[in-house]
């Protein structure tokens, strides 16, 4: 999603016109992060566990990650900062279970993560300074003038508050998912965790476009139209 940063506030007399971009690509791009980071890491650390032991399935996990890594960098490939991300947070996983010879560590530290995220992202939509819109700046180009009306200020806040309460009921599923066992939580919370969050960016995208339809001042306009 772009802005045409040549279009002033509504409040001056004009409109903000929002560009949309293809959805395809980033779908695409958004699967291939979460079969590196997510489906194989946690199925050879699931196959390791049960056959060769806690140290082998945590050491391919981290070895998983450097290839991963190192295979885009010799090809060419671009390494966007959400696979950076989520790497460095699965080998620090990794380590920490590693170091303290634990797999209930290795599955417990998304749980607490899940919770602070909730935190952090409620409590900037209390104060007024919701945080989606720093990670919108972070992922897309977009002027500083579209932030200063108040209905986009308005459905970010919105946003945010969806994205704090997805978090904490993350957290509370894989509290649940333990119950069943710890191999039991280790396979299923992050495909159920990653579906969370699939139907959160479906909610979002749906009532971020309901919206910006409905919003007086904003025009939506598809890229090439």
């Amino acid at each position: 999603m772009t802005s045409d940063r040549d279009t002033a506030l509504p409040g001056a007399g004009h409109e903000v016109v929002i560009e949309l971009g293809k959805i395809r690509p980033q779908l695409v791009r958004g699967a291939r992060v979460f079969a590196e980071t997510i489906a194989v890491p946690t199925l050879l650390l699931y196959v390791l566990l049960q056959t060769a032991g806690l140290v082998w399935g945590l050491g391919a996990v981290i070895a998983w990650c450097g290839l991963v890594l190192g295979l885009r960098r010799v090809l060419g490939h671009p390494l966007p900062s959400t696979l950076l991300l989520s790497a460095g947070m699965l080998c620090g996983r990794a380590a920490l279970a590693l170091v303290l010879s634990s797999a209930l560590v290795y599955v417990l530290q998304p749980v607490f993560g899940s919770a602070l995220l909730g935190v952090l992202f409620l409590g900037s939509a209390a104060i007024g300074r919701p945080i989606t819109i720093r990670l919108a700046r972070d992922f897309v180009s977009l002027p500083a003038q579209l932030f200063q009306h108040d209905g986009i200020r308005r459905l970010f806040t919105q946003v945010t508050v969806v994205w704090g309460v997805s978090r904490m009921l993350d957290a509370g599923m894989s509290l649940w998912l333990l119950h069943w066992g710890l191999g039991f939580g280790l396979v299923t919370r992050p495909f159920f965790s990653g579906l969370l969050s699939a139907v959160t960016i479906g909610i979002c995208a749906v009532w971020a476009l309901r919206t910006l339809r409905r919003m007086p001042g904003v025009t939506l306009r598809l890229r090439g139209a």
